[in-house]
C-alpha cells in the first residue's frame, strides 16, 4: 500500500510557519510523508495569511490554479487553513468560486487536523470547521515537524488584544492567550536537548505574554528562565509592541549574552494624529523615549521597525512627521508598506470616506524607502572592520560560491565558500569587510563555535 504524501504551502508570518510545522507533525504521525511536488501529493494544504491584500490574492490564485490538478486527481484532498479561513468573506468566496476545496479550517483548531481530514473524506461537499473564538484551553504536546537547521520557533502567546484599527489579527487569531511558563520552558529545554541553538519566541504581541496567567508572569520572566538553558546560544522574539516594552525587559536584554540586541519595534506612523487613528496607544514622544532608554542601556542595540504609509486621512504633514522620526531614530532597517484595507476593520470603512490616492501612496512609499535605504547603508558601513558572530544558514540561493548567514541582530552576511568545508548551521567568527544596503560581506576568522549534531529527519517529532 502506497504511503500517502502531503504538501503544505505557507503564506505569511512566523506564526503561520510554526502552524505549518504543527500540521506537518500531525500528518507524519498519521503515516504521511512530505511530497516532492504537488503532482505527487495526496493532500495539499494552503496555510493562508490575511494581514495584507497581496497575501490574500496569492492564496485565492493558488486555490484557483489547483482546480485543474483536482480535476485530474479527484481523490486528492485540498484544504485551506490559516487566518483567511477565519474570515466569513473567504468562506463565501471558496463556496462560490472553489467548490473543489474539500476542507476549510482555522487557526484555533489546527490541532484537530486528523479528525477533520477523516470527516472531510466522508463528505461529498466542502467541510468548513472554523471556531468563531478561541477556547480557553490551549492544546499542548501536539506533535510537530521542525524545519531542518538549528533555529526553532516557540509560540508563547496567541491572539492580540490591541485592536489596531487597520489590523485583522484580533478577528482571525482571537484574544490573547498565554501558554504556561512551565509548558514553554519544557519545550525550550527539549529543543536544546535536540541540538537547536537559536530560539525565536513568537506572538502577535510577545510583550503581553503572561498577563492572563495565574500566577502572573511576563516576557522578562521567560527571558530570564530561557537564559539559563544549557545549549542555547541565541534567543530572539517577535513581535513586541512599543507600548508594553518594560524597563525590566530592557535591563535583562542589556545584561544577557544570549538575547538578541535587535529591537524590532513597529512604529507604523510618526504622526500622533495617525497613531491615534490607528489606535496604537502610544505617542511619538513615548516612542522616542523608549528608543532613548534602550539605546542608553543596551550595547550595540539595533532598531528595526514596520511603517505604513497612506493610512486613511494621512496628510502630507503627517507623512513628513514619519520621515522626521526615521531621520531621528535611524533604524537599521524597516519593513515599509502601503496601507491595505482589511474587511471588518474600522480603517477599512474610513478608506471609503477619507482615502489617500494611490499615486500619493506610491510616492510616499518611494520617498520613505529612499531615506531608509540611505540610513541602512550607513548603518552597515559602520560595521566594516568589526568582528561579529554569524550563524551560517547554508549556501546562498543566488550564488553557489557563497555562504549566507545572519548576525544576532539579523543582518545578512555573505562569506566566500570553501566547498570542502560545510559551515551549514555553524556559528563562526567573521571580520566584516564591506557593506551594501541589504547585506554585509566578510571573512571567517576562526573555527566554528559549535558542531551541529543533527539532521532533522533523523529526529523524533517535537
Amino acid at each position: 500500500m502506497a504511503v500517502p504524501q502531503y504538501l503544505i504551502h505557507t503564506l505569511g508570518c512566523q506564526m503561520n510557519e510554526r502552524d505549518s510545522e504543527i500540521m506537518a507533525g500531525q500528518l507524519e504521525t498519521m503515516g504521511y510523508r512530505r511530497a516532492g511536488s504537488e503532482a505527487e501529493a495526496d493532500l495539499i494544504i494552503i496555510n493562508t495569511c490575511a494581514v495584507r491584500a497581496g497575501a490574500e490574492d496569492h492564496a485565492f490564485g493558488h486555490v484557483g490554479r489547483l482546480k485543474q490538478l483536482k480535476d485530474e486527481r479527484p481523490a486528492m484532498t485540498l484544504a485551506v487553513a490559516g487566518c483567511m479561513a477565519q474570515e466569513p468573506g473567504t468562506i463565501a468566496w471558496l463556496k462560490k468560486h472553489a467548490p473543489h476545496v474539500d476542507l476549510v479550517f482555522g487557526t484555533h483548531n489546527l490541532h484537530e487536523l486528523p479528525r477533520l481530514l477523516e470527516e472531510a473524506e466522508e463528505r461529498d461537499e466542502m467541510l468548513v470547521e472554523v471556531w468563531k473564538s478561541a477556547g480557553e484551553t490551549l492544546a499542548e504536546h501536539v506533535p510537530s515537524r521542525r524545519k531542518e537547521g538549528i533555529r526553532a520557533q516557540v509560540n508563547i502567546i496567541y491572539g492580540c488584544d490591541k485592536f489596531c484599527t487597520y489590523c485583522i489579527v484580533p478577528f482571525t487569531r482571537g484574544r490573547e492567550r498565554s501558554r504556561a511558563l512551565s509548558d514553554v520552558m519544557r519545550e525550550v529545554r527539549a529543543l536544546a536537548d535536540q541540538g537547536f541553538e537559536d530560539i525565536m519566541f513568537l506572538g502577535q504581541n510577545v510583550n503581553s505574554y503572561g498577563h492572563d496567567l495565574d500566577p502572573r508572569v511576563d516576557l522578562a520572566d521567560l527571558m530570564e528562565a530561557a537564559e539559563t538553558v544549557h545549549g542555547l546560544r541565541w534567543i530572539h522574539y517577535m513581535t513586541p509592541h512599543p507600548r508594553d516594552f518594560s524597563d525590566r525587559l530592557i535591563e535583562i536584554i542589556a545584561s544577557s549574552e544570549k538575547i538578541s540586541h535587535q529591537l524590532h519595534l513597529p512604529l507604523q506612523a510618526g504622526s500622533n494624529a495617525i497613531l491615534r487613528r490607528m489606535n496604537r496607544k502610544y505617542t511619538r514622544e513615548q516612542y522616542l523615549e523608549l528608543i532613548a532608554k534602550a539605546r542608553s542601556k543596551i550595547a550595540d542595540v539595533s532598531f528595526t521597525t514596520d511603517i505604513i504609509v497612506g493610512f486613511p486621512g494621512e496628510t502630507e504633514e503627517d507623512f513628513e512627521q514619519t520621515l522626521e522620526l526615521v531621520r531621528m531614530i535611524r533604524f537599521d532597517s524597516a519593513f515599509t508598506f502601503v496601507y491595505s484595507p482589511r474587511e471588518g476593520t474600522p480603517a477599512a470603512r474610513w478608506e471609503g470616506r477619507d482615502p489617500v490616492a494611490n499615486p500619493i501612496k506610491k510616492d510616499r512609499l518611494n520617498r520613505l524607502m529612499a531615506l531608509q535605504y540611505e540610513i541602512s547603508l550607513a548603518a552597515n558601513q559602520r560595521l566594516i572592520g568589526k568582528d561579529l558572530l554569524v550563524l551560517v544558514d547554508g549556501v546562498s540561493k543566488k550564488n553557489d560560491d557563497v555562504w549566507a548567514g545572519r548576525t544576532q541582530t539579523g543582518k545578512v552576511v555573505l562569506l566566500d565558500r570553501q566547498k570542502d568545508i560545510d559551515l551549514t548551521d555553524c556559528f563562526v567568527p567573521v571580520r566584516i569587510e564591506s557593506a551594501k544596503t541589504f547585506y554585509l560581506t566578510g571573512s571567517v576568522k576562526g573555527k566554528a563555535l559549535n558542531q551541529p549534531k543533527r539532521r532533522l529527519e533523523a529526529l523524533p517529532l517535537l
